[in-house]
């Protein structure tokens, strides 16, 4: 999934004294709270600074930063479906919302055993339902609210599985075409049978030599 970085950072933490009895959960509850809050400066967290009778730690982590822009392709799952929209989550925190508008005509909404989906239809087996994980397009995002505007409006999005199970049918089906071709290849040769385009050459090259030394 693109929009997600790596980048390492020296911290600051104060803890309250309560908490010393437990140092490591109480810095990774910290974290999990104060790594919302993004400075570009920092490229990072930020981290507030503390007050008496906190106590600091300074710690090296290696963050994961998510950070999508407009046109990067993300990934979620489904969490909520209508007539007039997709509604997503994204790595557990972020949400993402899918328009009618920014829906592709392929894709038509109906109920299903009174479940809402959307269906393909130039594939019955791209489904798009609740629980669903999709692959689609950023047009936008609100880093204040962390929300994001997307978009099924390219062909190379909707529901992962679909997609990733349809290119590795294309890609079977290339090779089964390629190997179609290198067997009629060699069938319209008079070589023995079992025969590789190498040993065709090789079949050549012999009878080169016969021809000379005759």
């Amino acid at each position: 999934m693109e929009g997600l970085s790596v980048a390492d950072a020296n911290l600051v933490m104060y803890l309250h004294p309560s908490k010393s009895r437990n140092v490591s959960q109480s810095i990774l509850r910290e974290l999990g709270s104060l790594l919302f809050k993004f400075n570009e400066t920092f490229d990072g967290a930020k981290i507030l600074s503390g007050v008496h009778p906190y106590f600091g730690l300074r710690l090296k982590a290696n963050l994961l930063l998510f950070s999508p822009k407009p046109d990067m392709l993300l990934e979620g799952k489904v969490v909520k479906l209508s007539q007039e929209s997709i509604h997503v989550i994204v790595l557990g925190f972020s949400s993402a919302i899918i328009t009618a508008e920014n829906i592709r005509g392929e894709f038509k909404y109906r109920t299903k055993d009174k479940e809402e989906l959307f269906a393909s239809k130039s594939h019955k087996r791209h489904v798009i339902k609740v629980g669903t994980m999709i692959r689609f397009l950023v047009k936008s995002f609100d880093e204040e609210i962390l929300h994001i505007i997307g978009s099924l409006i390219s062909a190379h999005t909707g529901s992962i599985r679909w997609l990733d199970r349809h290119l590795e049918e294309d890609s079977e089906f290339d090779r089964s075409s390629m190997k179609s071709r290198d067997r009629e290849w060699l069938g319209d040769k008079t070589v023995d049978e079992g025969a590789t385009p190498m040993s065709y050459d090789n079949h050549i090259k012999m009878s080169k030599k016969r021809r000379i030394t005759e």
